[in-house]
């Protein structure tokens, strides 16, 4: 299986247990991209080009792992329906964006919606 038909598979997933907890199908969702890396420099540059593509970018923030590892995460955010093709199209803007750089997309979320 591919990169890209992971990410479909798992935001089929999603989807579906946000629905079927009752979240509203017609509502507009933020969606939040997850990116993360230990190159501050590079994680910078993919956010750059994140915005550049139409997303909003959080602040940096750094994530000690158990081990003492320490990460540097971003959200790259966008709002819109949730739908596998509206998503996905957003997943296919990002995922060469991490790969250009060196960096993890560590997959998107979102908020529960009445």
């Amino acid at each position: 299986m591919t990169e890209q038909q992971d990410w479909r598979e798992e935001t089929r997933e999603i989807i579906a247990s946000l629905l079927e907890d009752g979240s509203n199908p017609d509502a507009e969702y933020t969606i939040e991209h997850h990116f993360s890396g230990q190159d501050f420099n590079r994680l910078e540059k993919a956010a750059v080009d994140c915005f550049k593509a139409g997303f909003e970018v959080t602040d940096a923030e750094e994530l000690t792992l158990e081990r003492g590892q320490v990460l540097l995460c971003f959200d790259a955010v966008k709002d819109g329906p949730l739908t596998e093709e509206a998503i996905m199209a957003q997943v296919e803007q990002l995922l060469p964006i991490a790969a250009r750089y060196g960096i993890e997309y560590d997959g998107w979320g979102t908020y529960f919606e009445e």
